[in-house]
């Protein structure tokens, strides 16, 4: 079913949550806009994209060892106070995140960390793979951004699908806990280490 962008505004002037959340659950209830507040309510993401305005200025410093210690992960998760950072439902939010980083090694937190380079170099290779491919050069560019958005997904930590809960991607699981806990929780930043690598 084709969502409109009129349908997807009015979702999110009712609930607050993001462009791509509601198009998702938009396509899920079939352009039910009562059921898709029922959902993003249910997964916490109404109240989370109204939380995310917020400044999060605590947080911990998380680091897992993925045995046998030849694989780790250190990340920066920030919340809003030293209250929510102690809380061990936050904790193990950043285990999970450490963990999933661990499995599925995401280059960047967010696609806005990307530069501008490597975004244009993934362009250019995949206009040429299309233009490889026999593919016309009227639809190129609807091609490469096609593209993209799938090089997004593969290499930004809160597009990711989640691997603890692969229905979800990392952004919806942080978004879960921000509903529950009712402060903004961002990921700030990680880095992942193996043996050996450089």
């Amino acid at each position: 079913m084709e969502i409109s962008t009129d349908l997807v505004r009015e979702l999110r002037a009712k609930t607050g949550a993001g462009v791509l959340d509601c198009k998702k659950v938009l396509v899920e209830t079939s352009g039910n806009i009562e059921d898709a507040i029922k959902i993003l309510r249910e997964r916490g993401i109404a109240k989370a994209e109204k939380k995310a305005m917020r400044i999060a200025r605590e947080g911990l410093i998380y680091c897992y060892i993925h045995p046998p210690g030849k694989l780790g992960v250190l990340l920066e998760m920030n919340c809003e106070t030293d209250f929510v950072a102690r809380n061990d439902e936050f904790q193990s939010m950043c285990k999970d995140v450490a963990m999933h980083i661990a499995a599925s090694a995401p280059r960047y937190v967010s696609r806005n960390d990307i530069p501008r380079e490597v975004l244009d170099r993934e362009r250019e290779i995949y206009a040429n793979l299309a233009r490889n491919e026999g593919k016309p050069e009227t639809i190129l560019d609807k091609i490469v951004e096609g593209r993209i958005e799938k090089f997004y997904k593969d290499v930004c930590c809160l597009e990711q699908q989640f691997v603890k809960n692969p229905d979800i991607s990392v952004d919806e699981h942080i978004k879960q806990l921000i509903g529950k806990i009712g402060e903004n929780i961002v990921l700030k930043r990680f880095v992942r280490f193996i043996v050996g690598e450089e």
